[in-house]
């Protein structure tokens, strides 16, 4: 059956979802759909009245459900559940995203949703194999490090893979033992209530899994400094990460897991496979746009064979078919906005006017909705803003180097550090760089995650605190008590 759909069509869960119930709310920000533009609903916006019923919500199924206390593999269940439905509800939660986001239809039901299934399953099986443990101590007593969960997660997800990041902040806290609180960007709204009315449907608890939308200043601010939320979760950029801490710093002390920004460097040897790099180069760069905190938007590549993998990276970006999310042919994404996109022209435009030469791309696509050329810049050096600012859209630079020392120099962003790339088939090599570059993630002959979902992600600098994925997701949501016991 084909995935392709009429976008008016759509039935969307428009309102919070509290409780295990759609609540609806007066105030709201229009939304346009970012494959042309169009006026298709409006996000309603959570105040500090909301947050508070989502916090009630949560404690009481706590209380109510003993999910923090319960045998963990009634958890794990739970959550296998819950994947399940995911999978079998597939092709509804992809129309409901691809409406509202930049990610194609077709993208989503074989990636998206898939992996999504796929982690939640890997955390719910934490749940029943991770705990306390004995610690050694003199024979007159008994220590103990008990593990325990928080109780009340607040948790904030960006536009560019709601999903995804809907995923990633819910499945390790909820197996940990946590209600949560999750407020998706207001830009994309509804995966995450229908995937939390999924999981009231796949049996858990009413209230475990509470949506409050809305921005950042009215919404963002009120979960992050209510004071009966024990921990946040955000993935978004660096200056709303540094928003929050402040905000955090302000209301009251919790620990938080940030995963901001990145401006993340690909470096190229001679000896790498050029069409495996170019392959790999081209596709981080075009894939949903270019709009992704880990996307390998510098490359760096060794002199001699600049010009080649240039033409091969130039050869795979002028293929890609731009098209509406809704269209299971489309291969290449729309901008998020209109605002976006003029960001990503502007940053673009500076850079052309500082010195630099624009290889191909450079403008807006003249197609309904919110398209952007694929972009590759050459003739950059630090102070270049191409260089120096995330501009999360599809715009690679180019710089070249002679030298191992030099490659690392140009890799090393005073910022970021969230990921890196290498191409090179000199294993010495690949260890020595794997330990100086400055990042959470180094792949090398790639650039993607894979779904070993046991490898966590998180960064360096300022790209952030903590880690989401692998075994550090879980325990990063329950915290830890030493008991000591005289015999």
């Amino acid at each position: 059956m084909g995935l392709s759909f009429d976008p008016d069509a759509v039935s969307l869960p428009v309102g919070h979802f509290i409780g295990g119930e759609l609540i609806a709310a007066e105030d709201a920000i229009e939304m346009r759909r970012p494959s042309d533009g169009k006026v298709y609903a409006a996000c309603p916006v959570a105040g500090v009245d909301i947050v508070d019923r989502a916090v009630e919500s949560a404690k009481a199924a706590l209380k109510s459900s003993n999910w923090g206390s319960v045998r963990p593999r009634e958890r794990t269940k739970a959550l296998q559940t819950w994947a399940d439905l995911i999978e079998a509800e597939a092709q509804t939660l992809a129309r409901i995203e691809a409406l509202c986001s930049t990610r194609p239809i077709g993208q989503l039901v074989a990636g998206d949703i898939a992996v999504t299934a796929e982690q939640i399953r890997f955390f719910a099986e934490f749940a029943d194999k991770e705990g306390s443990e004995l610690v050694p101590t003199d024979d007159a007593s008994l220590g103990m490090i008990m593990s325990e969960p928080y109780g009340v997660v607040g948790a904030i997800t960006p536009w560019n893979f709601p999903i995804s990041m809907a995923g990633w902040k819910l499945a390790p806290a909820l197996a940990a033992g946590n209600a949560v609180i999750l407020k998706p960007s207001e830009m994309t709204p509804y995966s995450a209530v229908f995937m939390a009315q999924l999981a009231v449907r796949a049996g858990l608890p009413a209230g475990l899994v509470n949506v409050v939308l809305g921005d950042g200043p009215t919404t963002g601010t009120a979960l992050t400094g209510h004071p009966e939320i024990a921990k946040i979760s955000f993935t978004g950029s660096t200056r709303a990460g540094s928003a929050i801490m402040e905000n955090v710093a302000r209301t009251g002390v919790k620990p938080m897991t940030l995963e901001l920004g990145g401006k993340s460097p690909q470096i190229v040897f001679a000896d790498a496979d050029l069409d495996k790099a170019a392959m790999a180069i081209a596709g981080s760069v075009t894939f949903n746009a270019g709009q992704a905190c880990v996307a390998g938007t510098r490359l760096i590549v060794e002199r001699t064979v600049a010009a080649n993998l240039t033409a091969a990276i130039l050869e795979r970006m002028k293929a890609v078919r731009p098209g509406p999310t809704w269209d299971e042919a489309t291969q290449y994404s729309p901008v998020i906005s209109e605002r976006q996109r003029a960001r990503i022209d502007g940053i673009v435009k500076a850079a052309v006017e500082a010195g630099a030469e624009c290889l191909t791309g450079g403008n807006v696509i003249d197609n309904p909705g919110y398209f952007y050329e694929p972009t590759l810049i050459a003739n950059v050096d630090h102070p270049n803003p191409a260089i120096v600012e995330e501009i999360f859209g599809p715009v690679l630079t180019i710089q070249t180097f002679e030298t191992e020392e030099e490659a690392l120099a140009l890799s090393t962003h005073p910022t970021y550090g969230l990921a890196s790339g290498l191409f090179t088939s000199d294993l010495s090599r690949t260890i020595r760089f794997a330990r100086k570059l400055e990042a959470g993630t180094v792949w090398v002959n790639r650039y993607s995650r894979s779904r070993d979902h046991i490898l966590p992600t998180g960064g360096y600098k300022r790209s952030g605190i903590g880690k989401d994925l692998g075994r550090e997701a879980y325990h990063a949501n329950r915290r830890t008590k030493s008991v000591l016991i005289s015999l």
